[in-house]
């Protein structure tokens, strides 16, 4: 048995070890080509590059919060729904999952521009009387992220309420227990290991986020997978944009190690 495992240890260890351990190596060349710390110690006291990190978690975690807000009602929705239309808004979600993300990113590029569909919707309702700046900015960059990351949060989610029994709210509701009372201290608890790995999901799948960003944004809305394209591509320094990859893994798994910890307590007090 344990012969059978060394091919697969092997192919991991040439594709996934051994870049990683590239990257580590190259984190410490400089743009001079010597060895050091200087990398890490630049982007440590340029303002520049902590903004960049600081930006790059708040869209993160903006766009998180509103896949929670979105995603839940629609996970709900497909649990309690019957198999035929919860079918339908499962179909719903994975169609745009299924579309390249570039496509989804060029297609909220046309809808968004100042001519695009929206602003000549709210324009023709009358409730605006100048386009609205929803490309080139923040609000583009979100908008686009969410659309892309929502499927990674409805389906671990729609997965952990359908394997809650439904027994458990027509008990709650026989012993006198109002729908609201019963879905917040009973569903909502049990749904919890769901909402947290997709919520962790999508958190970690946009710290890594180029294409949108870059299109919706316009250049003006920085995130690190940004800066490491262009320190690749516009200076061919591949030191400092290892070191800034490096940087940004680490705190990637700060981050889920933390998050583990938070549900392994959370789950052992239930």
């Amino acid at each position: 048995m344990v012969r059978l495992t060394i091919p697969a240890l092997a192919i991991v260890g040439i594709l996934m070890v051994a870049p990683l351990l590239w990257l580590l190596s190259m984190s410490f060349v400089d743009i001079n080509g010597e060895y050091g710390l200087g990398n890490f110690r630049l982007f440590f006291s340029e303002p520049v590059y902590i903004e960049m990190f600081l930006n790059t978690f708040k869209i993160a975690l903006i766009v998180t919060v509103i896949c929670l807000l979105l995603g839940y009602p629609v996970a709900y929705l497909m649990s309690i729904l019957s198999p035929k239309w919860a079918g339908l808004l499962m179909l719903a979600v994975l169609v745009p999952f299924w579309t390249s993300g570039l496509v989804r990113t060029f297609s909220w590029l046309i809808i968004l521009q100042r001519n695009g569909v929206v602003n000549k919707s709210l324009q023709g309702l009358g409730l605006i009387n100048q386009p609205l700046a929803l490309v080139n900015n923040t609000t583009g960059v979100v908008i686009g992220m969410v659309h892309i990351m929502i499927p990674f949060l409805v389906l671990p989610l729609y997965a952990s309420m359908k394997a809650i029994d439904a027994n458990l709210m027509r008990a709650a509701a026989n012993v006198g227990s109002s729908p609201t009372h019963a879905f917040l201290r009973i569903f909502l608890p049990l749904s919890m290991p769901g909402l947290v790995a997709g919520a962790i999901m999508v958190f970690v799948m946009c710290l890594g986020f180029y294409i949108t960003p870059a299109l919706l944004g316009g250049g003006k809305v920085k995130m690190i997978a940004q800066r490491i394209e262009e320190m690749i591509s516009l200076y061919p320094t591949w030191g400092p944009a290892a070191a800034l990859a490096v940087l940004l893994l680490a705190m990637t798994a700060l981050f889920l190690w933390i998050s583990l910890v938070l549900v392994r307590r959370l789950l052992s007090d239930r």
